[in-house]
């Protein structure tokens, strides 16, 4: 046994791999406990949208909910709030009916408050709305209570023999009602977004890993520009096939694509071919050592991608970072190709913009180690 124990640390592939092993543990720990230290401290970077049309007892219901809330309101039209919440620019949108008043006055009426949510989120944005429209609707609930009904009433000139009545019923008169855009199917479906870039970026740094090394195996038979051309060849008919297979068992297995399966298919080969040319990047720069980098990225995006925690909830260094990785505009695209939603085409030109500079300056890398090896041969 022994023998053998000696036998594998002669061998370099046993040490590099149980480096690479302690790196992800290294890696991963440090980046995940440092981009999400504080994120419950930073809640009052959500936002919700108002929209109040009621101008009796409505401003007042703002003007509290503006110092109970520790989330950002932004008053706006119907519309405003529409687009607003379709771009993930808030999280929630309050619509406050311009009967309001009236119905909180009128005997055996419910007074409705009006919620839309964007299922096409995190879970985490989609939980903590949720208890937001609760938390709110029992605020409100309380509030008409605490400013004293009876003066509230007298004060928009109703009969005072009325005041004792409706002052008995104004308790509990606040309702909610909830309507959801774009809608989940279950946890699977949440899921399906930090799945498919997980996947495909482990699957896409192994298979660089493998080109790598085989490029090195066929180096002496084929020059530079050959190995190059096959090896990007071979990144997009790879991502064609490897998108298809995912595609595909998503939807066999009941995932959504509420823009067809097709589309669905194409971002993810954009994509899979982004995470080709940006992990093959790394290796080209740094040859094996490329691997560490790899893990790095591989971790850093599945933090700032916003597929597991929204963006804006993570400190400013994180934040940006992930606006220059790839992961961030894939779950972008998923989730609105998945949930429903515009098709951003800003996601599709940052994916096509990183890969392409990704291949250049592998390109570039490759052609400077290639030229210092011809000097050395032409110097020895």
């Amino acid at each position: 046994m022994f023998k053998g124990i000696k036998s594998f640390f002669k061998s370099p592939q046993s040490i590099v791999g149980i480096i690479i092993a302690l790196m992800f543990q290294v890696i991963f720990t440090l980046i995940w406990m440092t981009a999400y230290d504080g994120v419950n401290d930073r809640v009052d970077q959500m936002k919700i949208a108002v929209v109040n049309e009621d101008q009796g007892f409505g401003k007042s219901i703002v003007s509290g909910l503006k110092d109970r809330l520790p989330f950002e309101l932004v008053n706006v039209s119907t519309e405003e709030g529409q687009i607003m919440l379709e771009n993930r620019e808030v999280q929630l949108m309050l619509s406050i009916p311009a009967d309001f008043s009236q119905k909180l006055q009128t005997s055996g009426d419910k007074a409705m408050l009006n919620y839309t949510i964007n299922g096409s989120n995190p879970a985490m944005v989609k939980n903590m709305m949720e208890s937001v429209v609760a938390g709110v609707t029992e605020s409100i609930n309380k509030q008409t209570t605490e400013q004293g009904t009876s003066q509230l009433l007298l004060g928009l000139s109703m009969p005072a023999e009325q005041v004792e009545v409706i002052a008995k019923e104004i308790t509990g008169k606040v309702e909610s009602n909830v309507d959801t855009i774009h809608p989940v199917d279950g946890m699977n479906n949440q899921m399906v977004p930090m799945m498919l870039v997980l996947a495909s970026f482990v699957g896409t740094m192994i298979m660089s890993m493998n080109l790598y090394q085989a490029s090195l195996s066929i180096r002496s038979e084929t020059s530079l520009w050959q190995r190059f051309g096959a090896r990007s060849l071979i990144n997009l008919t790879s991502s064609l096939l490897i998108s298809l297979i995912g595609t595909s068992l998503v939807f066999v297995l009941g995932g959504q694509m509420e823009h067809g399966f097709i589309v669905f298919w194409m971002f993810q080969a954009l994509f899979v071919a982004t995470f080709l040319f940006f992990s093959q990047m790394f290796l080209a720069l740094f040859g094996v050592a490329g691997m560490l980098f790899n893990i790095a990225m591989l971790s850093l995006q599945l933090v700032t991608s916003g597929a597991l925690v929204p963006r804006f909830l993570l400190n400013d260094f994180y934040r940006s970072f992930g606006e220059v990785l790839p992961a961030t505009y894939a779950v972008e695209g998923l989730m609105n190709l998945q949930f429903g939603g515009s098709i951003e085409t800003a996601n599709v030109y940052w994916l096509i913009g990183i890969g392409i500079i990704s291949l250049i300056i592998g390109l570039v890398s490759e052609l400077a180690r290639n030229y210092r090896s011809v000097r050395v041969e032409m110097v020895s």
